[in-house]
């Protein structure tokens, strides 16, 4: 049994590695052995955990929307706040992240999307679902907010969602390209002016 949690803390040690790499420098720019010696694991080994380095990336997407969709989860449930604070907290949250000049905390579905969705369709479909894992929940925190008067918006709430997702989405590629926070505090501006917060 020790064997067996051996090989699984040395998978996810592959995939933690990796998640700082490819997230500074995208998943084709990045060999396999970089990775590897990153990780401390013999090259040998990868195809033990891994079948194919797409398999490898399908994989990491899948790990970090685990994480990302578990850390969502805590930011909308955040006791103390109402469903409209706790929203935007995420869209503060994602600013943050994607406004850090620390690469490892970057955004992997930002980073990876227009690189791999033409390249690979098992990465395509890892983003796919991992995105709408995302607008899941923020739809979902639309609605309650809507329904306990913290929110007040106009339209479908999953419609919405994908509106607030395409327009954050847009705006970490533009922070990339102009090197400043503009384009996020213009994200925020019209999150603020669509969602109508109360007390947030």
């Amino acid at each position: 049994m020790a064997h067996i949690g051996g090989n699984i803390d040395t998978r996810q040690g592959i995939l933690d590695t990796a998640h700082k790499i490819v997230g500074a420098k995208g998943f084709s720019g990045v060999g396999l052995n970089e990775i590897l010696v990153a990780a401390g694991v013999p090259k040998g080994s990868f195809y033990h955990y891994f079948g194919s380095k797409e398999a490898f990336g399908e994989a990491l997407l899948e790990d970090y929307f685990e994480d990302y969709l578990a850390d969502i989860d805590a930011t909308l449930a955040e006791p103390g706040l109402n469903h409209a604070e706790r929203l935007m907290n995420y869209w503060r949250k994602w600013q943050a992240t994607q406004g850090s000049i620390d690469y490892q905390r970057k955004c992997l579905a930002v980073k990876l999307a227009a690189e791999v969705s033409d390249l690979s369709e098992p990465m395509r479909l890892a983003l796919k679902a991992g995105t709408a894992g995302i607008l899941d929940r923020v739809a979902g925190a639309i609605d309650a907010g809507s329904a306990e008067g913290s929110l007040a918006v106009e339209g479908e709430p999953r419609a919405v969602a994908e509106t607030l997702y395409h327009l954050w989405l847009g705006a970490s590629l533009m922070a990339k390209i102009e090197r400043t926070d503009a384009p996020f505090e213009a994200a925020m501006r019209t999150t603020r002016t669509i969602l109508n917060p109360k007390g947030a």
